[in-house]
């Protein structure tokens, strides 16, 4: 037996231990449990533009997925604001009291709520008492300096997780006694470890939509405490300390850490964020585990392999050679699942380019190809004389290595810009969403529901009951949608009624988004015809 095959029998039985840990991993993150997307707005009462004649006794806001309300206030026409403190949570419905009468003009119902993939989300609607008045200001721009500081916070964490967690697993598995590179992994776990506590702060500084000065509010603190995303950081935190510990001590110990830091890296990637929250999340959740356990694996041993070509290239030679031997099922792992999650995100070839996950999407890939194409050659072409011992070789690897790093790093960065996009099958969920109202007069009342609730062509059903909510056995029901303001006349569309107590329109096609007029024409006997109206607000596509 020559004196590779013990590091090689070493380095496989790790793997193999590393593979077992794995999968005991994803069975634990496979866990039955409600899956969610990133929520979006579907709904408000009163509705966005409303005018009403009277105060509304409550307010209602209606999501794609249940949400967590942070902030609730109500922006008075003269500009003061009134905090919204009362509230319930009726499934996806959040129901808000109104604790006052409020007076005529417009007034601005402003909220920010977090959904349960941890991403906080914010918007306003406007109605009016009376008559309109000139809209009060509901709160400021979106707050740049902050979006930049979450960024960052969030490309240095990746750059701990990853290049930190991961460059600690390969000095205790390929490197072995190789210790030169710890000073470089020790400077990201460090970076980690003061980015994941920022990042959680500044987490609750965009869920109350407060500036940066306020991080050290404790209402700040309590909110991103609140948030899914505090287990991401929580698990990051144990990862990178686990990963410092495996810097030090003896062989057994810092391979046992190291494992456990690097599997700690795909378990905090999963426990929040955009695409562990997406449905199947049997399926999600252990793909994201992989797939940042992967990068890490990776990405992680980049730095440290080019640090010991340069440095040391005869003692190299044996990390490279287990680096090789090891990175191609790595890749493959990588790949598969990144696929999968991108298809499951994005569903629509269309929304690529109509979407800005979609671009932000395009561009990693791009980065991904020249990257897989770089490590290819590397792979293919340089890596057997390297072994070999051609210098001119191994300072070509290096800088080929080097390239690898700046890339990785700015994948990291487009990775970090996913924290502002709601995915496309978040807004598809949204999309189809159906644009209801309730129509009320002292002759009769009607559920108007119309899905999707987007230009285009939907399907309208109809509930009918008398003004006390007695049923009415009505002859024919007419549906008739107008929009003079686009000089669009009445589109009258005959009801059917399926059986099941419900009148229906099919095939009906709505041309605008907007505010449209929607009037019921009731047929209840051979000489009375009972119209009732209200406007209904149709979403874009």
């Amino acid at each position: 037996m020559n004196a590779a095959q013990p590091s090689s029998i070493r380095l496989h039985a790790g793997l193999l231990s590393w593979l077992v840990a794995v999968l005991v991993a994803m069975a634990v993150l496979a866990m039955p449990g409600r899956a969610f997307a990133h929520a979006a707005l579907v709904a408000t009462d009163p509705a966005d533009g409303a005018v009403l004649t009277q105060s509304p006794a409550k307010f209602s806001l209606t999501f794609s997925e249940p949400v967590s309300p942070l902030v609730l206030t109500l922006v008075r026409p003269d500009g003061s604001q009134l905090a919204l403190t009362s509230f319930r949570l009726n499934d996806q419905t959040v129901e808000i009291d109104n604790p006052e009468t409020l007076k005529s003009g417009t007034h601005v119902l402003s909220w920010r709520v977090v959904s349960v993939d941890g991403h906080p989300i914010g918007g306003s609607a406007l109605f009016s008492i009376g008559a309109p008045s000139a809209a009060p200001v509901a709160g400021e721009a979106v707050d740049w300096t902050l979006r930049g500081a979450i960024w960052v916070a969030r490309l240095f964490l990746y750059a701990g997780l990853f290049l930190g967690a991961g460059g600690a697993f390969a000095l205790a598995w390929l490197a072995e006694d190789w210790r030169r590179g710890q000073r470089l992994v020790a400077s990201a776990l460090l970076f980690g470890l003061v980015a994941a506590p920022v990042s959680l702060g500044l987490q609750g500084l965009d869920g109350l939509g407060a500036p940066l000065a306020r991080l050290a509010a404790p209402t700040v603190w309590k909110t991103a405490l609140e948030t899914s995303y505090v287990w991401t950081v929580l698990i990051g935190l144990i990862a990178l300390g686990l990963a410092l510990l495996s810097l030090a001590g003896p062989a057994g110990f810092r391979k046992l850490s190291a494992s456990a830091a690097l599997l700690g890296v795909g378990a905090a990637l999963a426990a929040s964020g955009h695409a562990s929250a997406a449905e199947p999340q049997w399926l999600t959740r252990p793909l994201v585990f992989l797939h940042g356990t992967a990068i890490a694996f990776w990405a992680g041993s980049l730095a440290p392999l080019g640090l010991a070509l340069r440095q040391q290239p005869a003692e190299a030679k044996a990390f490279l050679r287990r680096f090789s031997r090891a990175i191609l099922p790595v890749v493959a792992v990588l790949a598969a699942s990144g696929i999968v999650l991108a298809i499951i995100q994005v569903e629509q070839p269309a929304a690529l380019i109509n979407t800005s996950y979609g671009r932000l999407l395009l561009l990693k890939l791009a980065l991904l190809l020249f990257l897989f194409t770089l490590a290819a050659v590397n792979r293919w072409t340089l890596t057997a004389p390297a072994e070999a011992g051609d210098t001119e070789v191994q300072r070509r690897l290096v800088r080929s290595i080097g390239i690898e790093v700046v890339i990785v790093l700015a994948i990291f960065g487009v990775a970090a810009g996913w924290r502002f996009t709601p995915p496309p099958r978040a807004l598809a969920i949204a999309a189809a969403q159906p644009a209801s109202i309730h129509i009320h007069t002292l002759k009769a009342m009607a559920d108007l529901s119309i899905t999707p609730g987007h230009a285009g062509e939907v399907a309208a059903s109809m509930m009918i009951m008398t003004g006390d909510f007695g049923p009415v056995d009505a002859k024919a029901v007419t549906l008739v949608l107008s929009k003079p303001d686009s000089g669009i006349e009445p589109i009258k569309r005959p009801a059917t009624k399926p059986g099941d107590g419900t009148w229906r329109v099919d095939n009906l096609v709505i041309p605008l988004p907007g505010r449209w007029n929607a009037r019921l024409d009731i047929l209840v006997s051979d000489f009375e015809v009972v119209k009732i109206e209200a406007p209904i607000d149709i979403r874009a596509k």
